[in-house]
């Protein structure tokens, strides 16, 4: 989630719609200036009894944070905590309790992005070692009660963890609970935008699929392969989904404009605090008539701030947010990118995935997204096949389109070969969960303990 620490009072005032479109619009980049920006998210365990530790006790998650100035990381703070750090490699901040999270810079290719994964896990790596913690790549806290957890000194964290359980049964398990890996991509046009937007959505349970890695809930298996993915089913019905309106035919800047109209805010940043707006209209902010902020208009970054409070399983700002894949360990953070890139980056690819999935109804896609959290590859997707069948061709796809976009490291390599952990789950059928379920069952005799021997 998006970090705060500064009101600007020079901010425009939102006065006419264009205003509102211009985020979007201002995201169209030719094909050249395209970029690769990854996200990705760790639990964060104390080794000597695997609790979660809070931000402020020795060797927390505030001394964590501190402890990154050694690699060049500046702290950002709110109401003087430090909440973030900043970087040439982007920023590393928090979510709700604790879970670590390295926004990367915008980069050129999946080289680059692998690059900066791997250095952030070898200074997180180090800082772990001083601090006596482990980091776990998972999708969800695979032992913890939300009572085990912390929460962390973000103004908006306690706004939104009061309201969560207003609208739905396991959004404070999503704050709380879950890591996720996501990737954001650029677009070139409008046009572009939608076309993107559409492959995104109708494959979005496929990367849920893959990355499946959230089989486990306070200590045993919960039914589920992605358990996370199931918690947004659950959460807020306002600012989550499959977004059925993206697949009409007029779907554009302006038709996303008016759904984040109608997502209900969470609160408005005031002299570096968040004030609770939670379950009021934007709507009646751009009136004047906003109960907290009576006569007042909301500004530009105001407007940034309620873009980034809608949870759909892709998301547009000024680029497109991939978002529906579980938390896991290096491999996978190259890989999600991969999927995404190949599929999205060349016009060729992208054309062919569109052709696999323009068909699907919109009853057949919301099944799909409804089917995959407990059945991760072996659910059934239009016209009879498998998702692990529809795995196979996507991920020839995308293979087809890290090809031609031909980005080569110095050893001559092209992108492709970030595809390799994926292909290994497509062919055995078996997600990430479904390996962990099976060490579960033998090897570990039902001690879920001996997942931290997986962490990173």
């Amino acid at each position: 989630m998006s970090t705060r620490n500064a009101s600007n009072e020079d901010e425009p005032v939102i006065e006419n719609r264009d205003q509102l479109v211009a985020p979007m619009q201002a995201g169209e980049k030719p094909k050249s200036a395209w970029r690769i920006g990854t996200e990705h998210e760790k639990l964060v365990y104390k080794r000597n009894d695997f609790h979660a530790p809070s931000y402020d006790e020795p060797g927390g998650i505030r001394d964590i944070l501190l402890n990154l100035q050694d690699f060049g990381w500046k702290p950002v703070e709110e109401g003087g905590k430090v909440i973030a750090m900043s970087g040439d490699d982007g920023t590393v901040s928090l979510e709700p309790a604790g879970q670590l999270e390295l926004s990367g810079a915008p980069l050129e290719n999946l080289h680059e992005t692998c690059n900066e994964a791997g250095r952030h896990l070898s200074q997180v790596k180090e800082i772990g070692e001083r601090c006596g913690v482990g980091f776990l790549g998972l999708g969800m806290w695979p032992d913890k009660t939300r009572e085990d957890l912390p929460m962390m000194p973000k103004g908006r964290y306690d706004i939104m963890a009061r309201h969560m359980p207003t609208v739905g049964n396991l959004g404070l398990d999503m704050m709380l609970r879950t890591c996720t890996i996501q990737v954001n991509l650029d677009y070139s046009s409008e046009t572009d935008m939608a076309q993107k937007f559409r492959v995104g959505l109708a494959l979005q349970p496929l990367a849920t699929a893959l990355f499946a890695n959230s089989p486990f809930t306070e200590g045993k298996p919960n039914g589920y392969l992605s358990y996370r993915s199931h918690i947004w089913s659950d959460t807020d019905p306002h600012r989550t989904g499959m977004l059925p309106f993206v697949f009409e035919e007029d779907f554009g800047y302006e038709r996303y404009v008016d759904y984040m109209l109608d997502v209900p805010m969470y609160f408005v940043f005031r002299d570096g605090k968040y004030l609770d707006a939670a379950g009021l209209s934007f709507r009646d902010f751009l009136d004047g008539k906003l109960s907290i902020l009576p006569g007042e208009k909301p500004t530009e970054s105001d407007w940034w701030d309620h873009l980034s409070t809608a949870f759909p399983e892709v998301r547009l700002k000024s680029f497109l947010e991939m978002r529906g894949a579980d938390g896991g360990p290096w491999s996978r953070i190259c890989a999600l990118p991969a999927l995404w890139v190949g599929l999205l980056y060349d016009q060729g690819a992208l054309d062919a995935a569109w052709d696999l999935v323009k068909d699907w109804s919109m009853e057949e896609r919301e099944a799909l997204r409804n089917a995959v959290p407990k059945e991760g590859l072996a659910a059934s997707v239009p016209g009879g096949r498998t998702l692990q069948d529809l795995g196979k061709d996507v991920l020839e796809i995308a293979r087809s389109g890290l090809t031609a976009r031909a980005r080569l490291n110095t050893g001559g390599d092209n992108e492709t070969g970030f595809l390799q952990t994926l292909d290994e789950i497509v062919e055995s059928g078996k997600s990430p969960a479904q390996r962990m379920l099976d060490r579960y069952h033998g090897e570990w005799g039902g001690d879920i303990t001996r997942v931290y021997k997986y962490s990173f």
